[in-house]
């Protein structure tokens, strides 16, 4: 005979005599109602998965049954329902507020001559690469000195067009960061992916209307998985 189950605890079910927390919760039972309506465990077993971790705790079915027949649990269990309703309201609120934002912004792309951007995107390249870009995106100085000029030129000549589009684009994307910040208020919760990936596209078509040059490179690194930002751009 099944003593008790650790994934579930449904009523009725034969056998089963106990109900582990991950059941009480799955049969609609919140941490606090668990609290006032059972109390301590009826039993503690050591965790199936990791013995190191807290044990288990179950508590007898019988007794479980006999409190969700209660007054109080069906008052507990409509109070949390509502609960839940408005923090879904909320968050469904909270996503669309961010989306409708990361829509209207305007998207303000540095407007550079080419010799410049070419400058700036190698030495971006330089500090990736040398891991000197530190702290948030987007706060990593550009150089101001006209020096460095033709060393970079060189350099990117050596690397090729395709190369040199790349780090272009990432360096752009480099400075754009602050607009990392919408997406980021809807914290991990429901809805950061979408918001990001409709903010990534606006950014790449930002770019590709500043710069119609690298349209195709733009279009290119759109296609692939997101990297983080001052990591080296897509491949």
């Amino acid at each position: 005979m099944t003593e008790y189950g650790y994934g579930g605890g449904v009523g009725g079910e034969p056998g089963r005599t106990h109900v582990s927390v991950a059941g009480l919760r799955a049969r609609g039972w919140t941490p606090g109602m668990v609290r006032r309506l059972l109390g301590e465990p009826d039993l503690l077993r050591p965790n199936p998965v990791s013995p190191a971790a807290p044990r288990t705790r179950l508590y007898r079915l019988d007794r479980v049954e006999a409190a969700e027949r209660g007054e109080e649990f069906r008052a507990a269990s409509a109070t949390a329902a509502r609960r839940s309703a408005t923090a879904r309201a909320a968050a469904y609120r909270r996503r669309r507020e961010v989306l409708i934002r990361i829509v209207a912004e305007p998207i303000e792309v540095p407007r550079l001559t080419p010799g410049r951007l070419t400058q700036l995107a190698t030495e971006y390249r330089r500090r990736v690469e040398g891991g000197g870009t530190k702290g948030r995106p987007g706060e990593a100085r550009a150089p101001s000195t006209a020096g460095d000029a033709p060393s970079t030129a060189g350099e990117a000549e050596s690397d090729g067009p395709g190369t040199l589009d790349r780090w272009k684009v990432a360096y752009l994307r480099h400075r754009l960061a602050r607009y990392d910040e919408l997406p980021a208020e809807l914290g991990n919760g429901p809805g950061r992916a979408g918001a990001e990936a409709l903010l990534r596209r606006r950014v790449y078509d930002a770019i590709r209307q500043a710069y119609p040059g690298l349209a195709a490179e733009c279009a290119r690194q759109l296609s692939v998985p997101e990297r983080r930002e001052g990591g080296p751009p897509e491949r």
